[in-house]
């Protein structure tokens, strides 16, 4: 019988996948040569980094500072270099490598890492979307308030502190995460870590300035609201952008509720029409492009039919209060027909008068008479927008970009809003974060969106091999398809393991269904598998 030292079995499930995507981006050596690399280390900053990103993408939903355990049954010296250890990613390890990586500037060394991925696989910029979501953390974070910094990359650590919670979490402190991604396979292009009471109001103008002084090329840039403000715009006049414009603005407003569908011409994406308008705001000359969507307008319309059906019960019964409520002066009264009619929306109370009478005391009093009818003007206006957003962009040359073009382009949008997903799944490590400075926060979060990096481009490049070769796979529910998502791949990889065996390694369970994945995946993932 072989003895037991003779016998080792160690999971890989999907990590060559990972390791492999890794290893083809030259991740390690990148971070390697920006850092720099101590001969007395066992494990350098970017075999730690290439570490970090397997347990962020392994989904176990376990969080950081069980970091060690992840590799405890893993063919760690397989997927990260002979003679590693998980006894050597310790949280000391762990931490001293968070703190290299912060001093050496986090957004800096993304841009770096991201323009070297935009080269070598080609991606097209020609789009990108800026978007910001927020984190909360559990802990108190206890920090000064940082002094005011002139650039939109701070020198100072974050601000952790409770502010607008896109979590639904206004319990727990949070920080900001500002992504830019390309609308070409969602790849992030640009990171930034904000305040947790951070405006997007306030930088998004600013972010995309920065963003555009460190890139040798020409993008048009896709925001949502926050964006448009007269500053932001005047920030960015040299940039061409598209921009979702907020009804706060009157003319915006005016002109959602004036245009007729007559004037609506259908769109070529299914289900919408526009109308295009030229327009000048904050300076700016702009084509604005009154957008309807049937789906959306069904849906507005519906909620609007509801909100009136429930506003009629509670107005009829507060203006039944208020008809027999007695009064000492006629301001009373008019002050109290005052509020109902700025309590409700849908109903106001007409042919108000006020009558004299006396109580059963002889005392004078006032009461209201009046009657309870639907805001008839307020409906029309709102059911004439229902379904309605208006689009901007500074690009006046419909050559370059088209009407239809615009639309398409915006609602690219979810690119950044599917990167964001990806990050705060609970099947992602970052779930909540568990680090002990605003610092490590930051860092933790440059680190997220590495893991985003890595997937984004095994995703791309997968789903661009099965296009070129006309093939198509299964997916989850056992149709074929040229277009799956790398988690899917991921769990087809599930129950693989390297065996070693008298010192001679095997891969146990790769089967012909796995094998065919990993024609198509780059050939760095396939020497995981020995499939190279």
């Amino acid at each position: 019988m072989l003895q037991k030292e003779e016998i080792e079995i160690k999971n890989i499930d999907h990590l060559g996948i990972v390791a492999g995507i890794v290893d083809d981006l030259g991740l390690v050596e990148k971070i390697n040569k920006i850092v720099g690399v101590d001969s007395r280390e066992k494990i350098s900053t970017g075999q730690v980094v290439k570490a970090i990103i397997l347990n962020g993408l392994g989904f176990v939903s376990r969080p950081l500072y069980l970091f060690s355990q992840f590799f405890e049954d893993k063919a760690i010296e397989h997927l990260l270099g002979k003679e590693i250890k998980a006894e050597d990613l310790n949280d000391d390890k762990l931490g001293r490598t968070m703190d290299k990586l912060y001093r050496v500037g986090l957004s800096e060394l993304f841009l770096l890492i991201a323009l070297d991925t935009i080269k070598k696989y080609q991606i097209t910029t020609k789009y990108s979307h800026l978007d910001s979501t927020s984190l909360h953390l559990h802990g108190e974070y206890q920090a000064d308030n940082p002094k005011k910094e002139k650039g939109i990359i701070k020198e100072n650590p974050i601000y952790i502190t409770q502010g607008y919670s896109r979590d639904h979490r206004p319990d727990l402190k949070q920080c900001v995460m500002d992504l830019i991604v390309s609308s070409d396979g969602d790849v992030p292009l640009f990171f930034r870590a904000g305040d947790g009471n951070e405006s997007d109001k306030a930088v998004f103008g600013k972010i995309l300035l920065e963003f555009k002084k460190q890139i040798d090329f020409e993008s048009i840039m896709v925001c949502d609201s926050a964006l448009y403000s007269q500053n932001n715009l005047k920030l960015i006049a040299n940039l061409k952008w598209i921009s979702r414009v907020p009804f706060s603005l009157k003319l915006a407003k005016s002109l959602v509720q004036s245009v007729t569908s007559s004037q609506l011409e259908k769109s070529s994406q299914e289900g919408y029409s526009y109308c295009e308008q030229k327009v000048s705001y904050g300076g700016i000359e702009q084509r604005w492009l009154i957008v309807e969507s049937a789906e959306r307008k069904k849906s507005d319309l519906d909620k609007l039919n509801r909100q009136i059906e429930q506003e009629a019960k509670s107005a009829a019964t507060e203006v039944a209060k208020l008809l027999k409520v007695e009064f000492s002066q006629t301001g009373e009264a008019k002050l109290k027909y005052q509020e109902f009619n700025q309590q409700f929306k849908y109903y106001q109370i007409e042919k108000f008068k006020i009558l004299k009478a006396c109580n059963k005391l002889g005392k004078t009093i006032y009461k209201i008479q009046a009657e309870l009818t639907q805001n008839f003007d307020y409906i029309v206006s709102y059911k004439q927008q229902a379904g309605r957003f208006i689009l901007a962009t500074n690009c006046l040359d419909d050559k370059q970009l088209s009407t239809s073009e615009i639309l398409s382009v915006y609602k690219q949008q979810q690119s950044c809003e599917r990167g964001f997903r990806f990050i705060k799944d609970p099947l992602f490590f970052a779930d909540s974060l568990f680090v002990k400075n605003p610092e490590r926060v930051e860092t933790m979060m440059m680190l997220m969106g590495l893991c985003l990096l890595v997937y984004s481009i095994g995703q791309r490049q997968l789903r661009l091999s099965l296009l070129s070769s006309k093939t198509k796979v299964k997916n989850q529910l056992g149709k074929l398809t040229n277009n799956p998502t790398l988690r899917w791949i991921f769990q087809c990889f599930q129950g693989i393991h390297v065996l070693v065996l008298q010192g001679v390694k095997q891969i146990i369970n790769l089967t012909k269904e796995r094998q065919l994945f990993l024609q198509f995946l780059p050939a760095h993932c396939q020497k995981y598998y020995f499939s190279s």
